[in-house]
């Protein structure tokens, strides 16, 4: 762990660019690595954070190939959606790239050429699965399979999401091309391999001894069961027709491995900040006064622990990260979050349905984060958060402050007289507040730290609560002013220890307070002058509003939609009976008929008691489906009966044949009746 950096250079995981971005990107990166960003720009430090679009994965390819469009056209139009989206959700990139730029072809073009020169690479060719009826060699993402590890039906051709175990396509039992449906066939192609095996050692003594003690569990450990298992060559060229070209004579049609260029990504990245802001790059690469930290989700902590620090290793002059707090996964109201099912909260769609509340989403993944192991986002909680915490603790206390400043002496903070024990003793807890948020931060604990940055305000209600100025106004006006002093001083830190974690809110408070130049963190723990005597602050704004119960409604029901559509559109038919000859068909009489009458049978949940019209007879149906209707909403509802079905005792009354009912894609019982009006009871059906 590198001990008083010169500089810090954060890398947040590039997003694929075949679609948009939600809250489990949120949570499992980006928040995290804001926070950990604006936090280091508050202590003054040097700070480069950079990331991109990924927009070379074979996903993007999939998302081509069925929107029926060029991979092209669906990066431009997901990167603009994701850039639009960090933006505006206040995601303080140094610079956000792409790797279609022509400064991350060259880039990764001749990190790999330094490899090859090198001999760093194995060529060799190999059996790879191709699909003979659209003629072309299957990425790991064009197949699909059972994993061997688990039985899991729907694997792909590199990872298993059931159990998360890492495959190549040829491991898959039963493959199937994801293009035309085919098996695949084995068919021999020349590739490029980085052998893993000959850094085992390196990864060893870099990882498993030298960072035992400061990386998280969850990382630590699947580093080390990858290393344990025994690490293999791994190909760093495909035959794909989207990405960059293999740059060495004999490659013709190849491409680079996305998981070798997406992680140069950051490199290029960095060198197109550099250009842009007149700055040498190499500092943040290549000096081992740098702090170089990778935050990721945890299906990405392979390629960002092992693979690239190999290939940085075998390259020779770059820095290896000093920590990688990869996050687990977050889930949405009890299920995985699924891109392609669209069970998700888009970020974009969020910004729109809840304006000016960026800090809220904020607020909730953090306290909410899955650092440890994969946790619920539900919007009951997300409300919660909200109404209870940043409305009652936070809001409240910065408005009593300000609406009591301007009551008691126009917005003028008045000066203190003689300080009591308790306002030295909330004074000097102040001035602790900045180290132990700090401590949080600097170990990636960034839930526990958003709870201590909570705690000021909690130090403030408290301390208002404690002393009344409200009531001591009436008796002793020169201790209201200290009193006011002391608040202000908290409400002033505020300003500064919320801005990472709420950047909105402390723009709004430092425009509430009129700081001028924003409270360096250090300074929090220095002075209790933050707010000097005569300084005038602005008139009350509410920091936050309570969200009612109708918003989330709204918000569970668009869920429950989604879940519908796709319970419609994964639902299979019943397989097709045995075979029946015509004469068995033209046995039954069906008719059509009207619901005249209709009643509960009594002592039974699920049993209806219907007259039915049916044109040859009116007669008494017993149906079980009491439980989806109610008997008066389908009186005169069209039905078709069989009305030939031998006559059936049922709780002591004769059921006369029976409705045709069906189930639609809510799984709800709906009639079986004619779509056209005009149709008498009693016509047949043939």
């Amino acid at each position: 762990m590198l001990q008083n950096p010169e500089r810090y250079t954060i890398t947040a995981a590039l997003p694929y660019t075949n679609g948009p971005i939600h809250i489990g990107h949120l949570a499992g990166v980006y928040v995290p690595a804001d926070i950990y960003s604006r936090y280091l720009r508050l202590q003054g430090r040097d700070v480069l954070f950079v990331c991109g679009s990924d927009e070379h994965g074979v996903a993007i390819s999939m998302k081509a190939k069925k929107e029926g469009i060029t991979p092209q056209q669906v990066i431009d139009k997901y990167d603009g959606i994701i850039r639009k989206s960090f933006s505006d959700f206040g995601i303080a990139f140094d610079n956000y790239s792409r790797t279609s730029a022509k400064i991350h072809h060259e880039t990764a073009s001749e990190f790999f050429k330094k490899l090859y020169e090198k001999g760093d690479f194995i060529e060799e060719v190999t059996e790879q699965l191709y699909d003979a009826k659209a003629d072309q060699f299957l990425a790991d993402r064009f197949v699909v399979g059972t994993c061997p590890k688990c039985g899991n039906e729907e694997a792909y051709g590199d990872q298993c999401e059931k159990c998360g175990s890492t495959l190549n396509a040829t491991d898959l039992i039963n493959p199937k091309s994801t293009i035309t449906g085919e098996t695949p066939i084995l068919k021999s192609t020349k590739h490029w391999f980085l052998p893993l095996d000959r850094y085992d050692a390196f990864l060893r003594e870099w990882i498993l001894e030298g960072h035992k003690n400061d990386w998280k569990p969850n990382v630590y450990g699947q580093v080390k069961s990858w290393i344990d298992g025994g690490l293999e060559p791994r190909a760093v060229t495909r035959d794909l027709d989207w990405g960059i070209d293999v740059p060495v004579e004999g490659a013709e049609g190849k491409k680079l491995y996305v998981w070798f260029d997406a992680p140069i990504g950051y490199i290029s990245s960095t060198k197109e900040w550099a250009a842009r802001e007149g700055k040498d790059w190499e500092p943040y690469w290549k000096d081992e006064k740098t702090k170089l930290v990778h935050f990721i989700g945890k299906d990405n902590i392979v390629f960002h622990c092992v693979i690239f620090p190999a290939m940085l290793k075998a390259e020779g002059s770059y820095i290896l990260p000093d920590n990688v707090p990869a996050n687990e996964f977050l889930n949405l109201e009890g299920n995985k979050l699924s891109t392609s099912k669209n069970w998700a909260v888009w970020l974009h769609e969020y910004l729109e349905e809840f304006p000016n509340q960026q800090d809220v989403l904020r607020y909730a993944l953090t306290s909410n984060a899955p650092e440890t192991k994969d946790n619920d986002f539900t919007w009951k909680d997300f409300q919660a958060r909200n109404n209870n915490e940043l409305v009652a603790i936070f809001g409240n206390f910065i408005n009593r402050v300000v609406v009591l400043t301007n009551k008691y002496y126009e917005g003028i903070v008045p000066a203190p007289n003689e300080f009591s024990e308790v306002d030295e003793q909330t004074l000097a807890e102040l001035k602790a507040y900045p180290a132990v948020i700090s401590s949080s931060l600097e170990r990636y604990r960034f839930r526990e730290a958003l709870g201590e940055m909570m705690n000021v305000a909690r130090l403030g209600n408290k301390y208002l609560a404690d002393e009344e100025p409200w009531k001591m106004v009436k008796t002793d006006s020169e201790r209201v002013k200290t009193q006011m002093y002391v608040a202000l001083q908290i409400a002033a830190a505020l300003s500064s220890l919320c801005e990472p974690f709420l950047p909105f809110t402390a723009t709004k408070l430092t425009r509430i307070l009129k700081i001028k130049d924003k409270l360096n963190w250090n300074t929090i723990a220095e002075t209790s002058d933050l707010l000097p005597a005569n300084h005038q602050i602005g008139e009350a704004e509410l920091l936050f509003s309570k969200i009612e119960d109708e918003e989330i409604q709204k918000q569970i029901e668009k869920l429950e939609a989604t879940k519908t559509a796709n319970i419609a559109e994964n639902k299979k038919a019943e397989p097709q009976k045995d075979l029946i000859q015509f004469e068995d068909f033209a046995k039954m009489d069906l008719r059509v008929g009207t619901i005249l009458e209709a009643e509960k049978m009594p002592k039974a949940n699920k049993l209806l008691i219907l007259k039915v019209d049916t044109g040859i007879d009116v007669r008494t149906i017993v149906s079980g489906i009491a439980e989806s209707f109610k008997p008066e909403d389908i009186i005169g509802k069209r039905v078709t009966v069989l009305v030939n079905l031998a006559p059936r005792n049922l709780r002591g009354v004769e059921s006369q044949g029976m409705i045709l009912m069906t189930n639609n894609a809510e799984g709800k019982l709906v009639f079986v009746n004619p779509d056209t009006d005009g149709v008498g009871n009693g016509e047949t059906i043939n």
